[in-house]
C-alpha cells in the first residue's frame, strides 16, 4: 500500500529518520509506515545517494520511446496538413506512401498528430465519414456535368462548370466561367471533348441550360450532345443526390479551395483551378479510389469529338419523319409535340412492346412515346 500524495514527503522524512535511529526492525518499521520492504530499502538507498532530494517522486515518463514518430516525419506531416488543410490522417498516410516514404506511422497515428497541434476540428472531422456509392464499370461510361454556385470575385461573379466521371471521380472540367449560358457550356465543351474525347452518357440537373421550361421539350444543348452521339439524362427533380459524386466534389472544392482564397478575376481564379484540379487528380488519395488519386483509374476517351456534327442515319426499312418548324411531329392522322429545338430533324419512330405505343428516336436516343389510340404524345424521356 503506498502514501497519499499529499503527505507522501513528509512520511518519507519520518521513514528515513526512524530508520537511521534502528529502534525497531526494519520490518516492522516498514508494517508501521504501510510500505513493503523493497519499497522501504529504495527509500534508503536513494537517501544515501541524494539525501533528501532523492526521496521526491520521479517523473514516469520514458527517457527513449522507440515508437516516437520521428520530429523531421511529424513537421512533414504538419507541412502538409497546412498546404492542404482538408487532408485528414489517411489521406496524408496514403499521400506518403505514393512518395515512396517508408516506416510510416500509421493513418490512426497521424490523425492524433493533427488533433495533438490543433489542424483537426471534431465537427469538421465527422463529415467526412466514408459512403460508399453505385459507380459505372468503366471510365467515360457517365459523366456527371453541373455548375457549382457561383461566388464573387474582384471583378464579378464565377461560375465553375464542374464535369466528373462517375467510375474514377477523375475532375474532367472544372471551368470558371462568366455565366451559365448554353454558348458559354458548349464552347468549354468543345474544348473538353477535343482533350478527353466523347463520353456514353452525361447526366445533368434540369435546370438552365442543361433543361428547358417546357415540361416536354428538350434543350438546345441537350439537341446539341445528342446529335454528337452522346445519350443524355437528367436527375429527377428535387433529388440532387442523382448527382451525388459532382455534389461532393462540389463540397471538397469549396473546403479545399474557394473557402480559401478570394480571386481577383477569371484568369486568376481558372489558374487557381487549373492547379487545384492537378492535385485532386494525380496527387490527392480518394476514399472511393482505395486512397489512389483519380487518374489510377481514368483513361482518355476512345470515341474523339467530330468536327462536324455526323449525318443523322437510320437502319434501311426504318419509319424516318422530320419534325416541323415548330417542333411537332405527323404521325397516322395525329399530330404530336416533340420539341422546338429538333425543328426540321428526322427521327426514327418504332413499334413499342406495348399495343398503340410507338417510340420516338433521335439517332440513338429514345426521346417520346406516341399514344397512337388517345392520340398524345408523353413526357419527355429523361
Amino acid at each position: 500500500m503506498g502514501w497519499k500524495e499529499e503527505t507522501a514527503m513528509s512520511n518519507k522524512e519520518k521513514f528515513i529518520s526512524e530508520a537511521l535511529e534502528e529502534n525497531m526492525t526494519f520490518v516492522a518499521l516498514c508494517h508501521k509506515f504501510g510500505i513493503s520492504r523493497e519499497c522501504g530499502y529504495k527509500w534508503l538507498r536513494r537517501y544515501r545517494e541524494s539525501g533528501l532530494k532523492g526521496l521526491c517522486e520521479l517523473s514516469r515518463k520514458p527517457h527513449i520511446c522507440p515508437i516516437k514518430t520521428p520530429i523531421s516525419l511529424e513537421n512533414r506531416i504538419l507541412s502538409i496538413r497546412d498546404k492542404h488543410p482538408a487532408w485528414g490522417g489517411r489521406k496524408i498516410y496514403a499521400y506518403l506512401q505514393q512518395k515512396g516514404i517508408k516506416e510510416l506511422p500509421n493513418p490512426s497515428t497521424i490523425t492524433r498528430i493533427l488533433h495533438r497541434h490543433n489542424k483537426i476540428c471534431e465537427e469538421q472531422s465527422l463529415k467526412h465519414t466514408a459512403f460508399k456509392r453505385f459507380e459505372h464499370e468503366l471510365p467515360n461510361q457517365l459523366w456527371q456535368m453541373d455548375f457549382k454556385g457561383h461566388f464573387a470575385i474582384g471583378s464579378g461573379r464565377c461560375h465553375p462548370l464542374t464535369i466528373l466521371d462517375d467510375h474514377s471521380r477523375y475532375a474532367i472540367s472544372l471551368k470558371a466561367c462568366a455565366n451559365e449560358q448554353k454558348t458559354t457550356v458548349e464552347l468549354k465543351l468543345i474544348d473538353i471533348f477535343r482533350e478527353y474525347g466523347l463520353p456514353e452518357r452525361i447526366t445533368m440537373d434540369n435546370g438552365t441550360p442543361w433543361g428547358t421550361s417546357t415540361v416536354e421539350g428538350y434543350s438546345a444543348l441537350e439537341v446539341w450532345l445528342i446529335l454528337l452521339g452522346i445519350k443524355t439524362s437528367h436527375s429527377r427533380p428535387l433529388h440532387p443526390q442523382t448527382q451525388g459524386k459532382d455534389e461532393r466534389f462540389h463540397r471538397t472544392l469549396k473546403e479545399e479551395l474557394l473557402n480559401r482564397k478570394h480571386f481577383a478575376n477569371l484568369e486568376v481564379t481558372q489558374e487557381a483551378f487549373d492547379e487545384w484540379k492537378q492535385c485532386y487528380n494525380h496527387e490527392r488519395p480518394h476514399e472511393a479510389c482505395g486512397m489512389n488519386p483519380p487518374a489510377s483509374r481514368y483513361q482518355v476517351s476512345t470515341r474523339s469529338y467530330p468536327e462536324k456534327i455526323p449525318l443523322i442515319e437510320y437502319e434501311t426499312g426504318s419509319i424516318v419523319k422530320r419534325i416541323t418548324r415548330k417542333g411537332y411531329l405527323k404521325f397516322q392522322g395525329g399530330v404530336y409535340y416533340i420539341s422546338q429545338t429538333m425543328a426540321r430533324l428526322p427521327v426514327k419512330i418504332t413499334e413499342s412492346a406495348r399495343i398503340g405505343i410507338m417510340e420516338v428516336y433521335l439517332k440513338h436516343q429514345k426521346i417520346k412515346e406516341l399514344d397512337l389510340i388517345n392520340k398524345i404524345a408523353a413526357k419527355k424521356i429523361v
